[in-house]
C-alpha cells in the first residue's frame, strides 16, 4: 500500500514524455515517404504527434505511401526501435521522478500509443518494477485522444492493486494535445510537459516546462488540489 494515500498511481506517456523519440518518428516518416517520392515536412510530422499509430499510418497512406496500414506501422516501428537500441534520449527529470515514485511505493504504468515492441525496449532499460504494466496502442480499440487508454490503465491498476481507483487520485503525464485530451477526458489529474509541439494553457490541466526538479510532493499537491476542489 502506498504511504501516500492521496496519490494512488501515476500514468506515463512514452514518446515525447519519457523519451524524446519524436525525432526518430519524424525520420522514420520522412524515409518512408521518400520511398514513394513524397516530401514530408517537420510541420506535417508534428501534426501526427500523440495520435494513435493507425491514424498516423492512414495519414501517411493518404499522402502517398502506397502500402497497407500494417506495413506502414511495421516499417516505422522497425526504424524507431533500431534508433532507440543505439541511443535512448531520456527526457529531463523523467527517470528521477520515476525512481522517487518507486521508492515511495506509488505504482506507475506506461500508457502509450506506440506498440509493445517499442514500449518494451524502453521499459526494459529502467529498473525492474518501475512500471507495473504497459498499456500500448494495440491493446485499445480507440487510441488517444479518446480516453480509452487511460480508462483501461485505471482498470488494470485497480486489478493489480486489488482495490478500486479514483481517477482524480491518478496523475497522467503527457506531452501532446491528443495525449492531454485523452488523459483529461478520462478524469485523471493531467500534467502537460510540452516537447515537440506546444500544449497551451487550458482549464483542467497543469502545464510544466520540464520534469526536472519535480517530484512526488508536486504530484501529491496536484491531487490534493483536485480532491479539495471536488469536495
Amino acid at each position: 500500500m502506498s504511504p501516500h494515500p492521496a496519490l494512488q498511481a501515476v500514468f506515463w506517456d512514452m514518446d515525447g514524455t519519457l523519451v524524446d523519440t519524436e525525432p526518430y518518428w519524424f525520420a522514420a516518416e520522412k524515409n518512408l515517404m521518400a520511398r514513394f517520392g513524397v516530401s514530408w515536412s517537420d510541420d506535417e510530422a508534428m501534426e501526427l504527434v500523440g495520435n494513435a499509430l493507425p491514424d498516423s499510418a492512414r495519414a501517411l497512406q493518404q499522402a502517398g505511401a502506397d502500402l497497407g496500414i500494417r506495413e506502414i506501422l511495421d516499417t516505422m516501428l522497425a526504424s524507431v526501435v533500431s534508433s532507440v537500441q543505439k541511443e535512448i534520449p531520456w527526457r529531463p527529470g523523467a527517470r528521477e521522478m520515476l525512481a522517487e515514485l518507486y521508492a515511495a511505493g506509488i505504482p506507475c504504468a506506461m500508457v502509450t500509443m506506440s506498440e509493445s515492441l517499442l514500449a518494451r525496449v524502453i521499459a526494459d532499460q529502467l529498473p525492474e518494477g518501475t512500471f507495473r504494466f504497459l498499456v500500448t496502442g494495440e491493446m485499445v480499440a480507440n487510441g488517444k485522444p479518446d480516453p480509452e487508454p487511460y480508462l483501461l490503465a485505471a482498470k488494470l491498476m485497480g486489478e493489480e492493486l486489488g482495490m478500486p481507483l479514483e481517477l482524480d487520485r491518478i496523475v497522467a503525464v503527457e506531452d501532446s494535445l491528443p495525449g492531454v485530451a485523452s488523459a483529461k477526458a478520462s478524469g485523471a489529474v493531467t500534467v502537460a510537459v510540452p516537447n515537440a509541439v506546444d500544449v497551451p494553457e487550458q482549464p483542467g490541466i497543469t502545464r510544466w516546462e520540464t520534469l526536472a526538479g519535480r517530484g512526488v510532493a508536486d504530484l501529491q499537491a496536484l491531487v490534493a488540489e483536485r480532491v479539495s476542489a471536488s469536495a
